[in-house]
C-alpha cells in the first residue's frame, strides 16, 4: 500500500508501506476520504509546531473515513463493506489520567499522525489502515467526505464540553476557519442564543454566517467592531478562541462579562495575556485539547441532520495530487476544508 509521509518542512512524499492484517479486535479500513489539518499544516510548512519537530519520517492525516475491508477475530458489531469514521483517539485505558475520566490526557496516547512523542506515531494518509475496532463508528447515510469531518466535529464538540451550560449564553467565536465555523454548529447544538462571529478575512465571515452566526465581525476592516459589545462591563459569557492568535485573544477580553469563560482552542504558539485584567474580570481560562467520547456523537448528529459539514468541504484532490492539496490548504483566500480522495 502507499502512504503520505512528512520529511521535513516542504518535503511530502507518497511511498510504500507494509499493510498488517487485523488482529483480534481490529479491522482493516480502505481509506476513502482524509482531510487535511492545522497541524498537518504545521508539518507541512514548518516541519512541527512550537517545540515539536519531526525526527523522523512519520505519515501525516488523523481526520479519515473508509470502508472495511478484513475483520480479525472477536468484532461483533461491524461487517465487511460498513463505511466508518475511524477515530484518530488511542487512549490506552489503564494510566492514571484515563483512569480519571481524561482519556484525552493519556500518558500513552497513540493519536494518529503525532511527532510529540518518538518514535512518532504514524498517521493515517494511506491507502489501508488496520485499526482497532473500538477507534470506528459505522457512518450509514453520511458520504466518506462526511464521515471524515467527525474528527474536527469533535474538537468543537469537546470545547463546548468544557465550556459547560450554553444554554441561552452569548457566544464569541474567535477566528472562522475550520475549527471556527465547526464551534459556530456546535454552540448552536448546545443552545447559544446568539453567537458573534469574528475574522479578518470576508470569505472566512462568509461561512460563519452560513453556519448560523447571528454576527459576523470583521476586525481588519473596521478594528473597533466589538465595541458595542464592551458596554458596561462586557457583555460576552463565552469565548470560543479559535484562531491561536494573540491579538484575537487579547482583543476579545474588553468584550466578557465578569466571569466569563475563555475556551482556548486555537493552537498557535504561546501568547502573553494581560493577567491583571483577567483577574479583576474573575474570567475563567480554559483549554481545549482533542477529544475522545464525542467522536462517536459527532457521527451521531450528523447522521441525524442536527449538524451540517457539507458546505465547509471545498476542494477534493486524488491521493496523487498530494502536494496541489496541500498548497491549496495552505491558501485560507481560496479553501476551507480539502479533503484527499483515496
Amino acid at each position: 500500500m502507499k502512504a503520505l509521509y512528512a520529511h521535513g518542512a516542504r518535503d511530502l512524499r507518497l511511498e510504500p508501506m507494509s499493510a498488517e492484517a487485523p488482529a483480534a479486535g481490529h479491522v482493516t479500513v480502505a481509506i476513502k476520504r482524509g482531510g487535511i489539518c492545522g497541524s498537518d499544516l504545521h508539518y507541512f510548512n514548518h516541519g512541527g509546531f512550537g517545540d515539536v519537530r519531526l525526527k523522523e519520517p512519520m505519515v501525516l492525516g488523523h481526520e479519515v473515513a473508509g470502508e472495511i475491508t478484513a475483520i480479525g477475530d472477536g468484532v461483533g458489531e461491524l461487517a465487511v463493506g460498513d463505511l466508518v469514521a475511524v477515530s484518530p483517539s488511542r487512549p490506552c485505558g489503564a494510566c492514571e489520567y484515563c483512569l480519571r475520566d481524561a482519556p484525552n490526557h493519556c500518558l500513552n496516547m497513540r493519536f494518529y499522525g503525532s511527532a510529540m512523542p518518538f518514535p512518532h506515531i504514524q498517521g493515517a494518509f494511506r491507502t489501508e489502515l488496520t485499526a482497532m475496532a473500538s477507534q470506528c463508528v459505522k457512518a450509514d447515510g453520511l458520504t466518506a467526505g462526511e464521515a471524515a469531518m467527525a474528527e474536527p466535529l469533535s474538537v468543537c464538540l469537546h470545547a463546548v464540553r468544557r465550556a459547560g451550560p450554553m444554554l441561552g449564553k452569548r457566544v464569541l467565536v474567535t477566528g472562522c476557519g475550520p475549527i471556527g465555523v465547526l464551534a459556530i454548529l456546535a454552540a448552536r447544538r448546545a443552545g447559544a442564543e446568539e453567537i458573534v462571529a469574528v475574522d479578518i478575512a470576508e470569505r472566512a465571515l462568509g461561512f460563519a454566517k452560513q453556519a448560523g452566526a447571528d454576527v459576523v465581525l470583521n476586525t481588519k476592516d473596521n478594528p473597533d467592531a466589538l465595541a458595542p459589545y464592551k458596554a458596561g462591563k462586557g457583555q460576552v459569557d463565552i469565548l470560543m478562541e479559535c484562531s491561536g492568535a494573540q491579538p484575537a485573544l487579547v482583543g476579545a477580553l474588553d468584550a466578557m462579562r465578569p466571569r466569563g469563560i475563555i475556551i482556548q482552542l486555537g493552537l498557535g504558539g504561546d501568547m502573553a495575556i494581560p493577567m491583571m485584567k483577567i483577574t479583576a474580570k474573575e474570567l475563567e481560562m480554559r483549554g481545549s485539547f482533542r477529544f475522545h467520547e464525542e467522536f462517536r456523537t459527532a457521527v451521531k448528529f450528523m447522521q441525524a441532520g442536527l449538524i451540517d459539514v457539507k458546505p465547509l468541504v471545498t476542494h477534493t484532490f486524488a491521493l496523487d495530487d498530494f502536494q496541489t492539496a496541500f498548497e491549496t490548504a495552505n491558501d485560507k483566500s481560496q479553501s476551507m476544508k480539502v479533503q484527499l480522495e483515496f
